[in-house]
């Protein structure tokens, strides 16, 4: 993808990688409208970075992402990027499985529905642009998680959700390929937000803003990346390629 003169969604972007990414885009020159379920942080973020708008967004709800997204359409039809970034990590215990019930189920929900609702509305609005602009060039950035290819153990449905983006993306590409869209999933390690309690100051997690100034650096390096493996999660997204699953397992679950 060009990596300026987009107008691009991004949900989660009130918050976390989702901001970071945000402003990020918006600093190089792409028009940006973030989304989320606390208005109020939407417009502290919108207020610090001008020209940046907002909708609110309950990801949940599939009801909210269809008007949400056929209001966006009427309003920026230029829209050319999705960025499906919201996400929850909940710890699941089998010694509660009532609370591992719901708490799977809302990430589910939040981690997978909502971006394949979402998906399926940027595609059908990315295929009626493309009729009448040949020459539009479109993304789906899907944020997985270097838990997608070695399981943390506390998370189970977090893990398979990220797991699950990682296989849908690479389909999707497959299918899409030789269209104007591309899909682009971003590969995070363990990133100083707040995600979980305590994960901002962890000092085993990589600084947000270093985080999203490599993100950037590969993005603006290879436009034509089907991922973005910064160096310090190479050692999950290539640990069962290169022979140590069960050792980079045990580590990360000591």
């Amino acid at each position: 993808m060009n990596i300026t003169g987009n107008t691009i969604f991004i949900t989660g972007g009130g918050t976390g990688i989702g901001r970071g990414l945000a402003e990020a885009f918006h600093a190089r020159g792409n028009a940006v409208i973030i989304s989320g379920r606390r208005q109020g942080i939407l417009d502290r973020v919108t207020a610090a970075n001008p020209g940046m708008t907002s909708v609110q967004l309950d990801v949940e709800d599939a009801d909210s992402i269809r008007a949400t997204t056929t209001e966006l359409f009427r309003t920026h039809p230029e829209v050319n990027v999705l960025v499906n970034n919201a996400g929850i990590l909940r710890a699941e215990s089998v010694h509660d499985l009532a609370r591992m019930r719901a708490d799977a189920e809302t990430t589910i929900s939040t981690n997978l529905l909502a971006p394949l609702r979402l998906t399926n509305a940027f595609l059908q609005h990315f295929h009626d642009d493309a009729l009448t602009n040949p020459d539009a060039l479109h993304a789906i950035i899907n944020v997985s998680s270097g838990l997608a290819f070695v399981p943390l153990v506390i998370a189970p449905t977090y893990n398979a959700t990220k797991a699950a983006i990682h296989a849908y993306s690479e389909s999707l590409r497959a299918q899409l390929n030789g269209t104007t869209t591309s899909i682009i999933e971003l590969i995070p390690p363990m990133v100083a937000t707040d995600i979980v309690a305590g994960q901002s100051s962890n000092p085993h997690a990589l600084a947000l803003d270093a985080y999203i100034d490599q993100t950037m650096l590969l993005l603006e390096a290879e436009p034509d990346a089907t991922e973005i493996v910064i160096d310090s999660v190479r050692f999950l997204r290539y640990a069962e390629r290169e022979g140590r699953y069960q050792s980079t397992f045990s580590l990360l679950n000591a």
